[in-house]
This record gives C-alpha cells, sequence and structure tokens, in this order.
C-alpha cells in the first residue's frame, strides 16, 4: 500500500516525560528510534532499514485466525474523533496479545499503542512496512502513535513474538451511513450496524431484540436501527444471554426500561411523536450495545 508522504508518527514517553516527533517517529521509555527513512532518530543508534515489505495473505480472518486473544468476532469500531489505544502485552494471554487485536476506524484516525510491561520485549510493525514503533521495549508505559490516511486493512505483530501469535489489525474504511446523521453518529461504534435502518412504517407493532449476537457477544439490539410511523409499539424483547440489558434513552428521552437478564422479557413503548429516539444498554454501552428508533 503507498506510503503518504503526510503521514505522522509521534513518539509517547513514559510517565515523566512525553515526546513528539513528526514523520514518522517512534518512542521507547528514555530513548527512541526512527522507525521511517524520513524519520529523525533521538539517540545514538543507527537506525535499521526497514525490511522488504512481505506478501499480504488474501484473507484476514485466516491470517487472524491463530492471533492470541482473536475470537472470529467483529472487529471494535471506532468512530470519527475517536482515539483509539491498543495494549501491547495482553496479561491474560502471558503478555503475548494485542487488546484489542482487531479494530476498525476511519481515514484520519490516530490510533495509540500503550506497552503495559508484560510479554517481555515487544514492537509493532506493519506486514506492509507502512508503520514501525521501532526496537523492542520492555518499558510499561511506552506509546507509539500513528494516524491511518486511507482506507485498507494493515496487518501488524510483535517481531519477538510474531510466531508466537502476537498479531493485530487495524481496518480503516468509511463509517457506515444511513442517510440519518443523527443516528449515523450515534451507531457508529455499535458493531453490528451497516448503515441499513430496518424499516417497519407500515406495522403497528416493531420488535428489537436485546442481547443479540454482535459486539463481541451478545451485546446488541437487532436490528439496531429501526424506522416506524407515529403511533407505532415497538417491543423490545430479551434473549437471556450475556447477563443484564436495558434500554435507556440518550438525552433525557422517554425510553427507561428495568435491567431484565430473562428470557422472554419485554419492554414497550409507544412512539406518538416524530423524530430520532437513541437509546443505549447501560452496562454494555462501551461495548457498542446502542440503538435508534427514527419515527416518521
Amino acid at each position: 500500500m503507498p506510503r503518504s508522504s503526510t503521514r505522522r508518527r509521534f513518539l509517547a514517553s513514559t510517565a515523566l516525560s512525553t515526546l513528539a516527533v513528526t514523520a514518522g517517529c517512534v518512542s521507547s521509555g528514555d530513548s527512541s528510534r526512527s522507525g521511517s527513512p524520513n524519520g529523525t532518530a533521538t539517540d545514538t543508534d543507527t537506525p535499521t532499514p526497514t525490511d522488504t515489505p512481505e506478501p499480504t495473505p488474501e484473507s484476514l480472518d485466516d491470517w487472524l485466525a491463530d492471533a492470541n486473544g482473536y475470537d472470529g468476532g467483529e472487529p471494535q469500531r471506532f468512530g470519527p474523533r475517536a482515539r483509539p489505544t491498543v495494549m501491547v502485552g495482553e496479561p491474560t494471554d502471558d503478555g503475548l496479545a494485542f487488546d484489542p487485536p482487531v479494530i476498525e476506524v476511519p481515514p484520519m484516525t490516530n490510533v495509540r499503542w500503550d506497552w503495559t510491561g508484560h510479554g517481555g520485549q515487544q514492537n509493532v510493525v506493519a506486514l506492509d512496512g507502512t508503520f514501525d514503533s521501532g526496537r523492542t521495549n520492555a518499558q510499561r508505559g511506552t506509546g507509539y502513535h500513528y494516524i491511518f490516511e486511507e482506507t485498507g486493512e494493515y496487518r501488524y505483530v510483535s517481531e519477538p513474538h510474531r510466531d508466537e501469535g502476537m498479531k493485530g489489525a487495524v481496518i480503516v474504511k468509511e463509517p457506515p451511513s444511513s442517510g440519518y446523521p443523527k443516528v449515523d453518529e450515534w451507531l457508529v461504534g455499535a458493531g453490528n450496524f451497516d448503515g441499513t435502518v430496518a424499516d417497519r412504517t407500515d406495522a403497528d407493532t416493531a420488535t428489537v431484540t436485546v442481547g443479540a449476537e454482535g459486539n463481541g457477544g451478545a451485546f446488541a439490539f437487532a436490528p439496531p436501527a429501526l424506522k416506524v410511523s407515529t403511533g407505532t409499539t415497538v417491543r423490545w424483547e430479551w434473549t437471556g444471554n450475556a447477563g443484564g440489558h436495558n434500554v435507556v434513552s440518550k438525552d433525557d428521552g422517554p425510553l427507561d426500561s428495568e435491567l431484565l437478564t430473562e428470557a422472554d422479557s419485554t419492554y414497550e413503548y409507544t412512539f406518538e411523536e416524530t423524530g430520532t429516539y437513541r437509546y443505549y444498554c447501560a452496562p454494555h454501552e462501551a461495548l457498542g450495545m446502542r440503538g435508534a428508533v427514527v419515527v416518521e
């Protein structure tokens, strides 16, 4: 994938100091080196030329199949203006995993990797040479930033532990668009939202499943976006999966269910006024469990 001359990398230091250098510089504790031919080394180490980019496997799922911490689920999605952080050295996998192992972001997102100090010497290196955090480091608090300008799939590894399954990926793509900006902005972090708004304007009653598969488990509303007419009753039906869920309005809206755990539990609301009603599950909003009802 072509490398833009406007890309920037930033070096984040330990808690004592922070170093930021443009044009592809990286950091590790109190010393760093450039991972880019245009970078500026900040110590006496001689930068090692980037190896020839490797052939990219056709299937991202196949390549991630043996990645530590990857369960084959949907990537964690981030919207515009988000500042995603990937932990380098997830303790539950002996420190040999990225957490989350795969994320989805829109173009111009600044992704940060933070070293946990687990798993020994680590670095972050793209297979196609797009980004490279430089020499390995084991110090907690080390950080590395990269701004992803172009759409595509970026596979990367920690070189010392690649053969042990320390792999990750950043998917860069335009966020879903439904034609309802308020819905799109709200649901961009919902992993099961693809821009579709289910049309139930010809029905007196519409159903939303609570605890559907999505967002890394049974943490989704299905469908996440719904369009109905005034006077329509929307019924939320619980699957009983993944613990307790509820339906709570954003912005002081009318929806406010109890926290329910039993399968076949229900909650209903009749929408009498037009507008866009956004809601979430309070215990799992951070995972992307959000929904929206457009009333026309």
